[in-house]
């Protein structure tokens, strides 16, 4: 099938002849009535162009102006429809690809800072000494408090064999320490898995990007081999995932699905594809449980949602993002890119995940009952209309026990997680070994 979410196409954008005008005095100019001209919105954006040329008190960047003004219109679609520019662009793919020249730490938000979840194996940063942790005060001199995390990644990467210097505080460290790297070729997976006690298999399934699929396949093949015994079951854990690839998701669906839809898209209400599953899926015969949260998001819903409509798997967790839209990727000229929102998905039974998301078939909240607003879809300014959201299916049953940190490695999973902190890990845990045949 085409690829819905990173498909690229070729489109001609015509700006317009630029406004001829003459010279310009102080005051109000008026100008012809011209509301029936599909042109007229072109026609205005050509004569602000012209007078912040001419009158703006310094001289101003006209390409700089110009994507400002594109990025400007494209955002007020929804939240997920973006201009990029060149370097955006290069960098998205980036993301798309798994690839790119950096240093090799995973990070995210813990505590206000922006802390080493851990270093990738055998790169630039795990040679230096770095450690899960370790918080990241500084790129090349900037200070990175209070930044968008995605612009501190933007800061480590960069070309092959460029240096990077980084200020890290470390707890057992009574002074600043200071990393000087040079960037490499980076490589992140996306799926890891291991072999739980009971002959349970865990996979981790990190994000959607390409090779997904093949990733998912090696990593099942290697806990098939720790073991003497079948398995029993299988936990496919999806919290924290945001998405990515639906070609990706979609194969991912299929290896447990025999039969059936996998999801459908739709266009301004009408069905655009219905996408069905194939015969000879690796994990058919497999009692499958998913773990998911509120940060499962896209492409994650979406294999979350076809499993749960076909009923292959209980889904367990919270209630997830609600990114129920489709996003076409479209090449511009000189290296631009847009980010375009073309359809909505539905899961098997007619569901929309839009705001929605996927309610789980069992609840599980934190014994604080957790944030009092949690960010979601919903939260986002703009965001595409959707369904009331539920709390979880009729019936589910709501189940209270434990925290657990945003991410976790696939190293601190225990072989029993029942003697884990992690209680929705525990719960899907049990109910595969409940669920699991006799020897």
């Amino acid at each position: 099938m085409a690829n819905e979410l990173w498909r690229r196409g070729r489109t001609l954008v015509c700006v317009g002849a630029a406004f001829a005008g003459g010279a310009l005095s102080a005051g109000v100019v008026s100008a012809n009535n011209q509301k029936d001209s599909p042109y007229a919105p072109l026609d205005q954006m050509a004569r602000v162009l012209v007078l912040m040329e001419n009158q703006y008190v310094d001289a101003i960047e006209r390409d700089k102006i110009v994507d400002g003004a594109i990025k400007g219109m494209v955002a007020e679609l929804d939240p997920h429809s973006a201009y990029m520019t060149p370097q955006e662009f290069a960098a998205f793919n980036e993301d798309t690809v798994g690839s790119f020249g950096g240093v090799g730490v995973e990070v995210d938000f813990r505590d206000d800072a922006v802390t080493v979840i851990a270093p990738i194996g055998d790169s630039p940063a795990a040679r230096a000494g770095m450690r899960s942790g370790d918080k990241i005060l500084a790129v090349d001199g900037t200070l990175v408090r209070g930044m968008p995390i995605d612009k501190i990644v933007r800061l480590m990467r960069g070309p092959l064999g460029t240096h990077v210097k980084l200020t890290v505080k470390r707890a057992t460290e009574s002074e600043l320490l200071h990393f000087d790297l040079v960037r490499e070729a980076i490589h992140v997976r996306s799926v890891e898995g291991k072999r739980l006690a009971g002959d349970i298999g865990y996979l981790r399934l990190k994000q959607f990007q390409s090779g997904t699929h093949e990733e998912l396949l090696d990593a099942l093949a290697a806990v098939r081999q720790a073991g003497d015994a079948a398995l029993a079951g299988l936990l496919l854990d999806m919290r924290d995932n945001p998405g990515g690839l639906i070609d990706e998701a979609e194969a991912v669906a299929d290896e447990f699905l025999a039969s059936g839809v996998i999801f459908s898209t739709r266009h301004r209400g009408a069905v655009v594809e219905e996408v069905h599953a194939h015969l000879g899926g690796a994990l058919v015969h497999v009692p499958v449980v998913v773990l998911v949260n509120e940060y499962s998001a896209s492409s994650a819903e979406l294999v979350s949602g076809a499993l749960q409509d076909n009923l292959r798997a209980k889904v367990v967790g919270a209630r997830t993002f609600g990114k129920g839209s489709v996003q076409t990727i479209y090449e511009l000229p000189s290296g631009a890119g847009m980010r375009l929102t073309t359809m909505r998905y539905y899961t098997p039974n007619g569901r929309s995940i839009q705001v929605s998301g996927i309610a789980p078939d069992v609840v599980v909240k934190p014994l604080d009952g957790g944030p009092a607003e949690t960010y979601r879809e919903s939260s986002l300014e703009g965001h595409l209309a959707g369904a009331a959201p539920p709390e979880g299916v009729p019936g589910a049953p709501v189940l209270r026990g434990g925290t657990r940190p945003r991410y976790t490695r696939i190293d601190e999973v225990p072989v029993d997680p029942t003697t884990a902190d992690d209680y929705a890990l525990s719960v899907a845990y049990s109910m595969l070994k409940a669920a699991a045949p006799a020897p």
